[in-house]
């Protein structure tokens, strides 16, 4: 008679099905584990992704407008500079008509004097002079592109058709440009610097050369 042992299966079997218990378990918690990494995924890294790439095209459309604004920009610093000139000599020129009442043509020299790229009114004998060519004389001769804005008036007196003109300049070379257009002009004769100084505004702190230059008017 053949005996069977049933004992040692039954336990194989509560092994197997332990086993299957424990890969549950396992495979729910993997599970678990990858939908929580999908949640934050969602729920954290999206947004911010998002967020940073909408920074980034509002970066972008931010340097494209700086870089037309800068673009739309060129020239203004030479524009206000010109500006200012003017707004200088108008002032110059306006200060000398409330010390005295001068002549319209000599007022409109000035102006002339004053203007960048301007020449004074001369004879043909000063303009041979103060030219280049074999009868010019260097002591006469004037840089034909000075910038008058280097200069500004500050007071204009007139005794018997003697003048003294004061004013500002950026230098001592400024003077000396502005005195050699004023000796070569018909409306001006025997003109002379009659001094200056290197001073400091008050107000400004500006640095600058304070200078007075003389002369007879041809009225």
């Amino acid at each position: 008679m053949i005996k069977i042992n049933l004992l040692p299966q039954r336990r194989a079997k509560k092994r197997v099905v332990a086993a299957d218990a424990s890969s549950k378990q396992l495979m729910a918690g993997v599970i678990g584990l990858l939908a929580a990494a999908v949640a934050v995924v969602l729920a954290v890294d999206l947004p911010r992704r998002s967020r940073l790439a909408d920074l980034t095209s509002a970066n972008r459309g931010l340097l494209r407008a700086i870089a037309a604004k800068t673009k739309q920009l060129e020239g203004y610093a030479e524009l206000k500079r010109a500006a200012d000139a003017a707004d200088e000599r108008y002032k110059s020129i306006k200060r000398l008509l409330a010390a005295k009442v001068i002549p319209a043509h000599v007022l409109h020299e000035l102006g002339e004097i004053l203007s960048t790229g301007k020449r004074p009114k001369m004879t043909d004998e000063m303009k041979q002079r103060t030219g280049s060519g074999a009868d010019s004389d260097p002591n006469k001769r004037f840089q034909t592109d000075w910038d008058a804005s280097h200069v500004w008036l500050s007071a204009w007196t007139d005794t018997g058709g003697l003048f003294k003109l004061e004013g500002g300049a950026q230098s001592e070379s400024d003077v000396t440009q502005l005195a050699k257009r004023l000796a070569a002009s018909v409306y001006f004769a025997d003109v002379t610097p009659a001094g200056g100084e290197r001073v400091v505004d008050a107000l400004t702190g500006t640095n600058y050369y304070k200078f007075t230059i003389t002369g007879k008017v041809a009225y």
